[in-house]
């Protein structure tokens, strides 16, 4: 469905495409939001599939490329993170986000990043595999610290047998697929044998390893006892057609890894039922699928199993009714959803009430929408402008930017900003994208002044502008607001809700200016540690970064090690080692 000027306002499917459709304009008991699409729809659209899944697919394919007006989005487009452990002689236990290559293991996904570093150390803890990347084991004359701290076995210097290391690999394989207990049974028989054989010290690690995992199974409040792989999905709302929670949780191997909550974009309106099928439709889309999906809405499920199933190619089961400990994890979701959701009100309140503030302080009606610009970099290297968005009362993410700034003198801030904001509002200036209702400079006077100038140049001056400075001592609590064509700035009691919003965006825009930054500078200063080393061209460094994986590598490598990289002669070896230490 599109509106007067051309734009997607709305994409849906049915079987029946004439009654469906009709059925807007025909009804008239419609929801005060459906009855505002219909006043604007002045043309529709339609496409024609062989089967409910492809209308499935191609529905949400739409709906995350267009982003209609009147579609509940989900927005999660960072993929998820996994466990792995490689295919190595001795394998290696990482973090792993992207693209999964078959030859490696892998275990997950999990809600979050911060659950597999604890399963790692977790691991590193029982089963004492390493985690060092591969230049730096293949490298290795003498155990690190972690062999010292009982934390890896020091596989790389030969501390433990081949034959051992795999079992603790495979110990540690069905301890991530559920088997707790055949691992406890196996470690049990282990211990007994040492201790029969009088080895003592291997025994007190095999008794050890039986603690910790006792302890885990403890701690775990989910356990099936089985090797269960499932997603446990509920909803929560705020009245009737208020703000919408989705929670999901992830069952891994009987164990549970985890939630996340999902607080989807135009949903106010929508039933619990029609946001979880579209939170199923639009996550599970292009991604990995457990075998089962436990809902707690009553949902149309058919055609969604039939395109999960064929997307995964393996049968995918959605429980709509589940019982006994499945409809344990389904309630405990529940609650999590409705945690989610009022923490969520919370933070909304409290930001509403920020922004209310400062608007009385600036004088403006209808701030809704906030950009901020920082400039980032180390005496006048790798310079990186950012611009964070804050929107409708929270930072949108998604719309966040970075520019990398050249062409101009190192260190000189001035053209930094001028050449970010001539970038980010030439479209704008040409009757394209979005003007924000405020802009934020992180610096002084002069940034200020450049940023109004640059901006009068583009043609809008109209659009308002506030410097934030740090003021003399350089303390939260003490920003100065400077406005153009002002000179006496504006500083608000530490206290005040309007300047707590300004230091929360201001310190975003800060944060992500210098994560980039710094980014770009590694990256330049791993080239160049190696090219400014006379007889070392492209070819040879790129040599070089690849046999020892990176320039950590090339340090600790030796004067013969590096000798038989090709291109690298025994006097150049000398010189590159010679150079790095």
């Amino acid at each position: 469905m599109l509106n007067a000027t051309g734009q997607v306002i709305y994409v849906g499917k049915a079987i029946d495409l004439r009654k469906r459709v009709s059925s807007y304009f025909q009804k008239t008991s419609l929801a005060p939001r459906t009855r505002l699409m219909v006043s604007q729809i002045t043309g529709i659209e339609s496409t024609v599939t062989r089967s409910e899944s492809e209308a499935l697919l191609l529905e949400n394919n739409l709906i995350k490329t267009l982003n209609p007006r009147y579609n509940i989005l989900f927005r999660d487009d960072k993929s998820y993170p996994y466990l792995v452990l490689t295919k190595h002689a001795f394998p290696r236990l990482s973090f792993h986000r992207g693209v999964l290559n078959k030859q490696h293991h892998y275990f997950g996904p999990f809600p979050n990043a911060g659950v597999v570093r604890e399963s790692i150390q977790l691991l590193q803890k029982i089963f004492r595999i390493r985690t060092c990347e591969d230049s730096v084991f293949n490298n290795r004359t003498r155990p690190c610290l972690l062999y010292q701290i009982k934390r890896c076995s020091a596989p790389c210097v030969k501390m433990i047998t081949s034959l051992t290391y795999r079992e603790d690999i495979r110990n540690a394989e069905l301890f991530l697929q559920g088997k707790q207990i055949e691992v406890l049974e196996s470690l049990a028989v282990k211990m007994r044998n040492a201790a029969n054989d009088l080895d003592y010290e291997q025994a007190v690690i095999f008794r050890d390893q039986i603690q910790t995992l006792r302890r885990v199974r403890e701690k775990q409040y989910i356990d099936s006892g089985r090797a269960l792989d499932a997603d446990v999905v509920a909803c929560a709302v705020q009245g009737s057609g208020g703000k919408i929670c989705v929670n999901l949780a992830m069952v891994r191997g009987g164990r549970h890894l985890g939630d996340k909550n999902f607080f989807p974009q135009n949903a106010e309106g929508y039933a619990p039922a029609d946001a979880v099928e579209a939170f199923l439709c639009q996550h599970y889309l292009n991604r990995v699928v457990p075998p089962l999906i436990i809902v707690g809405e009553k949902i149309h499920r058919e055609a969604l199993q039939a395109s999960l199933t064929e997307q995964s190619g393996h049968k995918i089961v959605i429980s709509l009714n589940p019982k006994s400990e499945r409809r344990i994890w389904l309630d405990m979701a529940t609650k999590n959803a409705h945690l989610g959701l009022e923490q969520q009100l919370g933070r909304l309140v409290n930001q509403e009430e920020r922004l209310q503030f400062l608007q009385h302080v600036l004088k403006a009606t209808n701030l809704t929408r906030i950009e901020c610009f920082d400039i980032s970099h180390t005496q006048g290297e790798a310079t990186v402008a950012s611009c964070v968005v804050y929107d409708n009362f929270s930072m949108r993410n998604d719309e966040y930017r970075r520019y990398n700034i050249g062409g101009i003198t190192p260190g000189d801030d001035y053209a930094a900003m001028r050449d970010v904001l001539s970038r980010r509002y030439h479209k704008v200036a040409k009757g394209e994208g979005r003007l924000p209702d405020l802009i934020l400079i992180d610096g002084g006077r002069g940034q200020v002044n450049t940023a109004k100038e640059t901006l009068v140049e583009l043609g809008l001056n109209y659009t308002a502008l506030v410097g934030v400075s740090k003021g003399r001592e350089r303390k939260p609590g003490l920003e100065q607001l400077i406005f153009p064509g002002t000179k006496k700035p504006l500083q608000l009691p530490k206290d005040h809700p309007g300047l707590h919003l300004i230091q929360q965006i201001r310190d975003e825009a800060h944060r992500f200016a210098i994560q980039g930054h710094r980014a770009k500078r590694g990256k330049s200063r791993v080239s160049s540690y190696l090219t400014e080393i006379s007889g070392v061209g492209n070819k040879r460094r790129q040599n070089l970064l690849v046999q020892f994986g990176g320039l950590k590598g090339v340090r600790t490598a030796s004067i013969e090690e590096l000798q038989q990289v090709e291109g690298i002669s025994r006097i150049l070896a000398e010189k590159i080692y010679k150079e790095l230490h």
